[in-house]
């Protein structure tokens, strides 16, 4: 063979081990050739790092027998909870781009690849805070690729880890049921304390006075209790739910709920938010929300249920401006979770599924959802917490992407037949439904 032929020979095997290799990660940073515009990343570099808090002397709802008489002291206990922080970092910061989380089984370790570098050193400025809280069980892995995404465009993004909801510490289900609010806000307190600790990373990082809350499934069902939506008497009195009526703490008009209002949060979105189809809220408990709210949904979810769940709330929320993005014939998964990591691709004996199936859409590719989600979660939070007036474009759309026409002048500029969803390429705003309401509507 020809000297030549051979060097050819293994620069090609060279470039198929590096494409099996680069094929082989776990990317949740994907951007698709027909992503729309918003999703692509910022300008900031991002770090990432991890932080453990500590919400002391809450009721234990583990330690309750819901069996039992009602005891006369509820048992109490310091609440662990475990933060992955995103954040903008310095222009010349550096660090390992892997981030380790466990799948849906509780016990395999993976490495997920993103942009963000460990422990790097964080920018100068302050930037809102947006709350991310995954659904049940989850940890706060599962919605990385937003969470990058976001502090690469100006944002410290604080993802819980929800004691007794997450793949290794699943328990009851009571526990998720009452704290999932009051995590919320004890993250958005401490992370408030932390901007202004002067041995902390976060010391003037960090304006917690304009923040978000991004809950996914049961993260959703804690953002709208935590947004004002308070609960049914209904759903206190459920034997399989908070033991003994804990979950009154939440229940709507009373005192207790009424203490969990935030100021500092100015919206949430909530994605695939759990609770209206086992009837949680009423449109008379849906009242109390009047900050700004995005949806998020699939028409065929099985799991919150669309018509008499997601869109349901959606509709019920009267007192908010709200709009709802629905993914046409998606499932539970639209948009939230990353792509599901390659090591879950196999059936668990135990659970009864293939873990794949934990992350993934029978319909939708997933990176094309979570590219859409990068698209409209960053013009609804450029709106509502940065003020950006070039934001509404993107949000004002005719209802059904479908229904959008592609018109342009020779120049390029829109003809006024044109219809088509802004920042999508042409040809791509399809299957999708985005649909707005104003308060008092």
């Amino acid at each position: 063979m020809p000297a030549f032929a051979r060097t050819a020979g293994l620069a090609l095997v060279a470039i198929a081990m590096v494409s099996k290799m680069a094929f082989a990660e776990n990317r949740i940073d994907t951007q698709l050739p027909n992503a729309p515009e918003l999703a692509a990343y910022g300008t900031h570099p991002v770090g990432v790092r991890t932080v453990e808090i500590v919400n002391s002397d809450q009721i234990d709802i583990l330690a309750i027998d819901p069996q039992a008489p009602k005891p006369d002291v509820w048992p109490r206990y310091d609440r662990p909870l475990t933060l992955e922080v995103w954040y903008p970092a310095a222009p010349d910061a550096a660090g390992e781009t892997v981030l380790e989380a466990y799948l849906r089984d509780g016990k395999t370790l993976v490495a997920l690849h993103g942009q963000a570098m460990r422990d790097a050193a964080p920018g100068q400025g302050r930037f809102p805070l947006v709350i991310v809280s995954h659904g049940y069980p989850g940890n706060r892995f599962l919605m990385a690729h937003l969470a990058e995404s976001l502090a690469s465009k100006g944002y410290v993004v604080a993802s819980i880890d929800h004691t007794d909801s997450t793949y290794r510490t699943q328990a009851a289900f009571g526990s998720t049921l009452v704290n999932r609010p009051l995590d919320q806000v004890f993250t958005l307190a401490e992370m408030d304390r932390m901007s202004t600790n002067e041995t902390s990373f976060l010391n003037g990082l960090v304006d917690a006075s304009n923040t978000a809350l991004i809950g996914y499934s049961m993260g959703g069902y804690g953002a709208v209790i935590t947004m004002g939506g308070g609960v049914t008497r209904t759903s206190v009195d459920y034997a399989w739910g908070g033991p003994h009526g804990t979950l009154a703490v939440h229940q709507g008009g009373s005192a207790t709920h009424a203490a969990l209002s935030d100021p500092r949060i100015k919206t949430a979105i909530a994605f695939a938010p759990w609770g209206m189809n086992r009837d949680f809220w009423d449109t008379e408990t849906l009242k109390g929300i009047t900050a700004p709210m995005l949806f998020v949904a699939g028409s065929v979810d099985d799991v919150s249920e669309y018509d008499t769940g997601v869109r349901a709330i959606w509709q019920a929320t009267v007192n908010a401006d709200r709009s709802l993005l629905t993914y046409e014939n998606a499932n539970h998964n639209a948009g939230a979770p990353i792509p599901a990591p390659r090591e879950a691709d196999r059936f668990d004996k135990d659970l009864g599924f293939n873990l794949s199936e934990h992350y993934s859409d029978a319909v939708w590719d997933t990176a094309r959802m979570n590219n859409i989600a990068q698209h409209f979660v960053t013009a609804w939070l450029g709106k509502h917490l940065k003020g950006d007036p070039d934001m509404e474009a993107y949000l004002s759309l005719v209802p059904h992407s479908n229904a959008g026409v592609w018109a342009k002048a020779e120049d390029g500029t829109d003809t006024p037949d044109h219809t088509h969803w802004l920042g999508f390429p042409n040809r791509t705003a399809k299957g999708l439904r985005f649909e707005a309401l104003e308060a008092g509507k």
